[in-house]
């Protein structure tokens, strides 16, 4: 299975050539040091643009060897870390030792860092490797030691050979090596770097494709793992659907990605996600205190296949405690919306116009501009006694659509609960089924709930018996529905059928007047919920705040005041801290203070990469000069013009 190619660019491996002896690639390398315009003539572009990134990193040509990272108890817990994917790689391993004997080859295994966990092969060239810390805990990065196989494909996500004179370091110029990264199946995430070295008389060209073809049989291990893995937490799912004080399940796998969501909690990450604040690295036992906001550490259940823990499983109890009911989402009706906007007041005109009426409503709107509010409000107040149900269509593999929709009885699929359940139609009955993300509905499915909606009428799976059901549906979609439609992916007989009444949330940068409003909401919501003092906002930071462009909408507003509210101590919020959160491309350079000159907007992106650049290294200049590839004296003198702070 071929691996995520996430560069468009990245089609093709680095297959850096050598010259017959290396002897013009060194002289070129000399050149080039001298900074000789002509110096690297005769080297292809990709070894010229990783020595130039070398040379802006303030690597020593001269040096002998890579850094070593970690070693004794360092190394172990390193390895620790890294588990999964040294226990995915040890069977190619195993079988690669013997053949590597005698070969004056080695095969290394690093983690997304560059940080070799693992080497085995020609026992001579394991002892020379040590003398280049090309071992167990040498940092191969080409920050911290020029261009070379393993940096060089870490660097640029694709596969790279580098032979003999195309290091960047003397000391290691010796060596050929072909390296290819290994990707996280579904994400494109870099999970570590498989790497073939040697002196150079062991260069091979294939040893660049049997470096790949390793990397995909790791992936491979990994996603099938991961796979089945999934399957048993679903299954773990469907096991306690049947308890009647069940309002919802949350699944999550053990890199802390969200596998399944029904019920309630429908404002979470999209599904495969990973949910914030979740370490990968850690303990599964340890996530019950470290889960976003609104997930509670009473419902978390660590789950087990063999010893191992594989994920969690976090069960919503019917009626949730206080302390964990996320009180702005949970209310109903009108005074949960908040805001005075014209853009706001006509939405809500319609919604008054429609509430109580027994027809199909759809809601289009941007993510995050408060869909199921609108839903709540048109439903009624919590304490009506109709049910509103909640049901996430993209929460749900789409194998379980239609159990988690229509119910099933006993033997109907693999897995399903000896009682069967009812499902949200049933739930629903005599109220509101709200269905968000509809344009994830398979067709099969968008067929057979146009029939419910004519005829009132839903068949459990596995059952010929009718049931009738009489729902009011509210359909919620981010989504072009048309546009779906004419790409054939959504059915137009049920979108006429749930569009004739329609309400549009309208996106917060329509909202004139509402950002001031949403901000004191929360400042003072989530400083009760979370125990701590309202922040001051400066007047720099509400005007950015005014003019961002806002592609989150209201709920990037509110985790962005709870973030502001627990990762500071400080009293007022300031203009420099809101630009290490933002996206830059939604800052407008006119909502900036600092600009002074007619070249204000590239100044401004200047200023604002810097920031974020600092604040992510954690105020860490030598490793923000790296990211922003400067040395760390023209970045001070960066920072001194702009008035940011060196501390």
């Amino acid at each position: 299975m071929p691996g995520p190619q996430p560069d468009p660019q990245g089609l093709r491996p680095f297959n850096i050539q050598h010259g017959s002896a290396g002897r013009d690639t060194m002289c070129a390398w000399e050149r080039f040091l001298t900074e000789d315009p002509q110096g690297t003539d005769p080297v292809r572009n990709v070894v010229v643009s990783s020595w130039l990134r070398s040379r802006e990193l303030g690597i020593n040509p001269r040096g002998r060897s890579a850094p070593l990272a970690a070693r004794g108890d360092a190394m172990d817990h390193l390895r620790d870390r890294h588990a999964d994917l040294l226990g995915a790689a040890a069977d190619v391993f195993a079988m690669s030792a013997p053949l590597l004997g005698g070969s004056r080859s080695l095969m290394l295994l690093t983690n997304p860092d560059g940080i070799v966990l693992d080497a085995i092969g020609d026992n001579q060239t394991l002892d020379a490797g040590q003398s280049i810390h090309l071992m167990q805990g040498g940092d191969w990065r080409e920050d911290t030691v020029g261009t070379n196989g393993i940096g060089t494909a870490l660097a640029t996500r694709r596969p790279a050979q580098v032979h003999a004179s195309e290091h960047f370091c003397e000391g290691i110029k010796a060596w050929t090596c072909a390296a290819a990264p290994i990707f996280e199946l579904g994400t494109g995430q870099v999970l570590g770097i498989l790497d073939i070295s040697g002196p150079t008389t062991t260069y091979q060209r294939n040893n660049l494709s049997l470096a790949v073809s390793i990397a995909r049989q790791i992936e491979m291990v990994l996603n099938e793992r991961a796979s089945r893995e999934r399957m048993r937490l679903l299954e773990v799912c469907l096991e306690r659907l049947s308890a009647r004080d069940v309002a919802g399940l949350v699944a999550i796998d053990r890199d802390g990605r969200l596998v399944h969501n029904s019920g309630r909690l429908s404002n979470l990450v999209p599904l495969g996600h990973r949910l914030p604040g979740l370490d990968r690295h850690a303990a599964v036992e340890d996530w019950a205190l470290a889960l976003p906001a609104p997930l509670s550490a009473d419902w978390f259940d660590v789950i087990r296949v063999d010893g191992r823990a594989i994920g969690a499983v976090l069960v919503i109890p019917e009626q949730p405690s206080p302390r964990s009911a996320p009180v702005d989402l949970a209310e109903a009706g009108f005074g949960a919306i908040i805001g005075r906007s014209p853009a706001l007041a006509q939405a809500l005109t319609r919604v008054r116009q429609l509430r109580g009426k027994r027809v199909p409503i759809l809601i289009e709107g941007e993510t995050g501009t408060g869909k199921e509010l609108f839903a709540r409000a048109l439903h009624g107040e919590v304490r009506d006694s109709h049910p509103f149900v909640v049901f996430n269509c993209g929460a749900v593999v789409k194998d379980l659509l239609a159990s988690e929709l229509f119910g099933y009885i006993r033997g109907a699929f693999t897995g399903a609960t000896a009682a069967g359940a009812i499902g949200r139609f049933e739930q629903a009955h005599g109220g509101t089924l709200c269905l968000d993300e509809i344009g994830e509905m398979p067709l099969d499915l968008q067929s057979i709930l146009l029939r419910v909606l004519e005829d009132g009428i839903i068949y459990r799976l596995g059952s010929g018996q009718p049931h009738v059901v009489d729902v009011r549906l509210v359909a919620m979609t981010n989504r072009n529905l048309l546009e779906e439609v004419a790409a054939g992916r959504f059915r137009r007989d049920l979108y006429h059928r749930l569009s004739v009444t329609r309400i549009q949330p309208p996106p917060l940068r329509d909202r004139t007047g509402d950002v001031d409003l949403l901000i004191a909401h929360f400042n003072r919501l989530l400083a009760a919920r979370h125990g701590v003092s309202e922040r001051m906002f400066e007047q720099q930071a509400m005007r950015l705040l005014r003019d961002y462009d806002w592609p989150g909408n209201v709920r990037e507003l509110r985790n962005l005041v709870e973030s502001l509210l627990l990762m500071s101590e400080t009293a007022s919020v300031t203009e420099e801290e809101l630009v290490r959160l933002l996206e830059p491309a939604a800052i407008h350079s006119d909502g900036l203070g600092a600009a002074q000159h007619g070249s204000a907007s590239l100044e401004d992106a200047e200023r604002v990469a810097i920031i974020q650049a600092t604040g992510q290294c954690h105020g860490n200049l030598a490793e923000a000069a790296r990211a922003l590839r400067i040395s760390r004296s023209t970045l001070y003198r960066k920072m001194d013009r702009y008035g940011l702070s060196h501390r």
